[in-house]
């Protein structure tokens, strides 16, 4: 049954996670929306009368990708004002957003028909951490899985170049460098190799086609152009070379690469970030059976790892956690992130591994 209240508190929600990240224009957009939100379009009547879980639908990131989208066009020269952060009173926002929706109501529809598609090659400087902590404990070889790859921008992990407070990772000629805000002890320098990457969604994006490409850029924040600048060199990495990416169910999809042959001497690892929260519950525990089976029958020669990161929601931030067989079969936090990979901290402190252990956290983790 729809909830107006409940969905209006949707993007107050919202206007938390990104005063937290760093987002102040996109936090008074989200506050304008909940408070000022009319129902004179059949966007914003679809808004109020969402049927679902607003935030678990992430309805606020849909709906702010579509007018964000209108803004990239150059549609909407009072959105434009707002995103640009030239308007900035509430009032004033909300009559901008209501306006949009009148006039541009059929093309705002189908923006919350889906997901948003989110995919940020920042992330990649978070997993990284997990994936040196996977070689300092097996050894630099890493065949990498990632399921809800989207449209593969994290695929290219083994292809950009990381500086991790003064600690290099990846190739030296990388058209791409990310180098997140790091916080905390630098990693020891481990040797990585990572021999292959493959990936699966269950609806890919082609980056690589310029309508998605600029789908992919309205879902980045107006305030971080230096994501959307990287962005574009991830696509253009693509399109000189195309990343392993296939169309599936995730726990299909895994429990099939489970049984493949292993290479000797090289960590197969499960990867994902910002996924588990939207996998069906089935998917999530056949995923969880099929990796500790797995896991039962891995041995040094043949190691098994699972790298996740995935939200700690009453905090704002992504936690990065690692599990691997055979001898660390329990979760280990080896970091925590901003969302977009913004900044990285590196370990935890014992307050933060004794909140991560409370029964709350059972709904970030994946097993």
């Amino acid at each position: 049954m729809a909830d107006e209240a409940g969905n209006r508190e949707a993007f107050r929600i919202q206007e938390f996670y990104c005063r937290n990240m760093d987002a102040p224009i996109y936090a008074r957009l989200c506050t304008a929306i909940a408070d000022g939100l009319t129902r004179d379009s059949r966007t914003g009547a679809r808004i109020l009368d969402w049927p679902g879980e607003p935030t678990r639908d992430a309805l606020p990131l849909r709906f702010i990708g579509g007018l964000h989208a209108l803004v990239q066009a150059g549609a909407d020269p009072g959105l434009a004002a707002v995103f640009q952060g030239e308007t900035s009173d509430s009032d004033a926002i909300a009559a901008a957003v209501n306006a949009a929706l009148v006039t541009h109501d059929d093309v705002l529809w189908p923006w919350l028909d889906g997901p948003p598609q989110t995919n940020e090659p920042g992330r990649s400087g978070a997993l990284i951490v997990g994936l040196l902590e996977v070689a300092r404990r097996y050894g630099p070889k890493i065949e990498l899985l990632e399921i809800g790859s989207s449209a593969g921008l994290n695929l290219l992990i083994d292809r950009y170049a990381f500086d991790l407070c003064g600690v290099l990772v990846g190739p030296a000629d990388a058209t791409v460098t990310i180098t997140p805000d790091w916080r905390g002890l630098p990693p020891a320098p481990t040797p990585i190799d990572i021999v292959s990457v493959r990936g699966c969604d269950i609806r890919p994006l082609d980056a690589t086609d310029p309508a998605v490409e600029a789908r992919l850029a309205a879902y980045v924040w107006a305030e971080t152009p230096l994501r959307a600048e990287r962005l574009r060199q991830a696509i253009a990495m693509q399109r000189a070379k195309p990343v392993d990416l296939v169309q599936s169910d995730a726990a299909d999809w895994i429990e099939a690469r489970l049984v493949e042959p292993q290479e000797a001497g090289v960590t197969r690892v499960l990867m994902h970030s910002v996924v588990w929260q939207y996998l069906p519950e089935d998917s999530a525990n056949r995923i969880r059976a099929a990796m500790n089976a797995a896991g039962e029958r891995a041995t040094l020669d043949r190691p098994l790892a699972w790298v996740m990161m995935e939200p700690d929601r009453a905090f704002a931030h992504q936690v990065i956690r690692v599990k691997s067989w055979p001898g660390h079969d329990q979760w280990h936090v080896v970091a925590t992130a901003h969302a977009h990979g913004a900044w990285v901290k590196n370990g935890v402190e014992d307050e933060d591994k004794r909140r991560y252990d409370l029964p709350e956290s059972a709904k970030v983790e994946a097993g």
